[in-house]
C-alpha cells in the first residue's frame, strides 16, 4: 500500500499521459483476473512499465472489462490515456468503444480517441504462425514423436547418445521437447533435432522399440519431413526474432512495430512463390491471417506509422516508401495521405496542449514539424538510442518531443517476451492460485514496483528516510544488549 501511494502521488504530480495494456489471466480455481499496466516515458526520457492492478473480474465481456479499466483509472487518478494495447478477441472491440466514450467525456483524449485501440503485435504474429503450421502438422508431429521417445527415459536417451557418438555429431546440447501451445518451443525443437538427423536414422535401424512405438502413431520422420523442417526454420526464425524484439517492455518498441510488421509481410509474400507446394500452401494460409489484421485499413492504427516517422533514422520518406512497396497504388496513395493528416493533426493538438504557439499561428505550427522532417536522417545504427536523441533535441523541438514522449511509450505487445509465443493463454501458477485475489494482486503489483529499475521518486523524501534508518542503526547495540538466548 505504501508503494501504491507513492506511485499514485507521482501520477497526481506529473499529470502523466500513459499507454495501457490489458491482459486476461485465469487461476486453477477458474477465477478470472485482469492485468492493467501503464507504460510511459518520464521527463528524464526514461521508459517505465507499472502494473496498476491485477484484479479479479466477474466476466470477459467487453463492457465488463471496460468498466473495470475505467474504475481502476479513476482509483489511480489517471485521466490521460493515449492508447490501449489489447489482444484480438472480439470482446475487446466492445471494451474499446466503451472506453472511448468515457475518455472523451474526461476531455483529455488525443484526436478524440480515434486511435485508442492498439492490437497486440505478438498475439497476431502467434496467430499467423499457428495458421501456417497447420499445413505441416504431420511432419512436425513425426519429429516431435521421435524427440519425445528419446527424452522419455534415461535408457532411451543413453541409446540415442551412443548413436550421436557413432555418427560423430559434435554438439554441446541434445534435442529438446517442445510445448505444443508455445510455437517458439516448436521452432527450438526443430532447430535442435535437425542437427541429429543422422543419429535418429541410426536409432531407427538399431532400436525396435523406437520403430514400433512411432509406427503406432504417425510414423517415423521421413527424409521429406527433415527437408520440410530445414526449409521452415529460417521462416520461423523471422517470426521468432520479430516477436522477441516487439515484446520488450524496458525499451521502445513502437518505432519498430511498423518495420517488423511489413518485414514479416514481405517474408510471407516471398514464400508464396517458392517451388515447394507445401511451403507455398503454408505461406498462403499465413497471408490470409496476416491480411485480416494488417491489410485492412480499418484495423491499422495510424500511430504505428507516426512511431516510425519519429525515429530520426527513418522519418516520413522511409514510411512512404514501405507503404508504396506493400500496397496497390490507389490504397498506398490513400494511406500516405492519411498518415500525413494524422501527423499534422497530432502536431496541432500538442501545440495547443503545451501552449507552444497560439492556435491561429499556422506558420509557427508548421515550421517545427517541417524542420524535423527536412533534416537529414540519422545513420542506421543498431546502437542508436532514440530516447537519448529526443532528450538532447527537446529544447529545439519541444512540440515534436512532446509527441515523441507519448508515441514512443506505446507498447507493441500486451505481454512480455516469455509469454508472447503462447497460444494457450495465461494461467496463474499453483502457488498464486491458492491465494486470495487480494494477496495475488499484492504480490504481482509489489513485485513489479520493487523490481523496477527506473522507479520515479522524490530525492529529498528518500534522503529523509535514509537519515531515519541511520538513526535507527545507532540504537541497535542497545537493542541487542537486552536480548538473551538460551543454548
Amino acid at each position: 500500500m505504501s508503494e501504491r501511494e507513492s506511485l499514485k502521488k507521482y501520477f497526481a504530480k506529473t499529470k502523466q499521459r500513459v499507454s495501457l495494456t490489458t491482459d486476461l489471466w485465469s487461476s486453477r480455481q477458474n477465477l478470472s483476473y485482469m492485468c492493467l499496466t501503464a507504460h510511459f516515458i518520464d521527463q528524464n526520457w526514461t521508459i517505465h512499465k507499472r502494473i496498476l492492478n491485477f484484479c479479479s473480474v466477474s466476466g470477459h465481456s467487453g463492457e465488463v472489462i471496460g468498466k473495470y479499466v475505467e474504475k481502476n483509472l479513476l482509483d489511480w487518478g489517471i485521466d490521460k490515456v493515449f492508447t490501449i494495447t489489447v489482444d484480438n478477441a472480439s470482446s475487446n472491440d466492445l471494451c474499446i468503444r466503451y472506453l472511448k466514450r468515457r475518455l472523451n467525456n474526461w476531455k483529455n483524449s488525443v484526436l478524440d480517441s480515434q486511435y485508442l485501440h492498439m492490437r497486440c503485435c505478438a498475439h497476431i504474429l502467434s496467430l499467423v504462425v499457428k495458421e501456417g503450421l497447420k499445413e505441416l502438422e504431420d511432419p512436425i508431429l513425426r519429429i516431435r514423436s521421435a524427440v519425445k521417445y528419446v527424452r522419455s527415459s534415461p535408457a532411451r536417451l543413453q541409446r540415442f547418445k551412443a548413436c550421436v557418438e557413432k555418427m560423430k555429431i559434435e554438439s554441446k546440447s541434445l534435442v529438446c521437447l517442445d510445448v505444443e501451445t508455445r510455437w517458439n518451443s516448436t521452432y527450438l525443437m526443430l532447430e535442435s533435432a535437425i542437427k541429429f538427423q543422422a543419429a535418429f536414422d541410426m536409432l531407427e535401424e538399431q532400436d525396435s522399440k523406437y520403430r514400433s512405438e512411432l509406427l503406432s502413431l504417425k510414423g517415423m520422420p521421413t527424409e521429406e519431413d527433415w527437408d520440410y523442417a530445414r526449409c521452415l526454420l529460417p521462416f520461423l526464425k523471422g517470426f521468432y526474432t520479430s516477436t522477441l524484439r516487439i515484446s520488450g517492455s524496458l525499451y521502445v518498441t513502437s518505432n519498430s512495430y511498423f518495420h517488423e510488421v511489413f518485414g514479416i509481410g514481405a517474408m510471407i509474400k516471398n514464400k508464396m512463390s517458392v517451388k515447394d507446394e507445401g511451403l507455398r500452401k503454408m505461406a498462403t494460409r499465413m497471408k490470409g491471417k496476416y491480411d485480416k489484421y494488417w491489410s485492412n485499413e480499418s484495423n491499422i492504427n495510424m500511430f504505428l506509422f507516426v512511431g516510425s516517422i519519429l525515429d530520426p533514422r527513418h522519418k516520413l520518406g522511409y514510411v512512404s516508401f514501405i507503404v508504396e512497396q506493400s500496397y496497390e497504388k490507389e490504397k498506398a496513395e490513400w494511406l500516405c495521405h492519411e498518415i500525413e493528416n494524422v501527423l499534422k493533426g497530432l502536431f496541432n493538438h500538442y501545440s495547443r496542449e503545451y501552449g507552444v504557439v497560439n492556435e491561429n499561428d499556422a506558420t509557427s505550427v508548421k515550421s517545427e514539424l517541417d524542420r524535423y522532417l527536412g533534416e537529414q536522417c540519422k545513420s542506421l545504427d543498431n546502437k542508436f538510442d532514440i530516447l537519448e536523441w529526443w532528450k538532447k533535441n527537446e529544447s529545439r523541438l519541444p512540440v515534436m518531443a512532446a509527441m515523441a514522449r507519448d508515441i514512443l511509450a506505446i507498447p507493441a505487445s500486451t505481454v512480455a517476451s516469455e509469454s508472447s509465443f503462447s497460444t494457450g493463454g495465461r494461467v496463474l501458477d499453483t502457488f498464486r492460485s491458492s491465494l486470495t485475489p487480494t494477496l495475488v494482486e499484492a504480490l504481482v503489483c509489489s513485485q513489479n514496483w520493487l523490481r523496477s529499475k527506473n522507479v520515479p521518486f522524490d530525492i529529498e523524501e528518500k534522503l529523509e528516510e535514509l537519515e531515519n534508518f541511520e538513526a535507527d542503526l545507532k540504537d541497535l547495540p542497545q537493542v541487542f544488549s537486552s536480548i538473551t538466548v538460551d543454548d
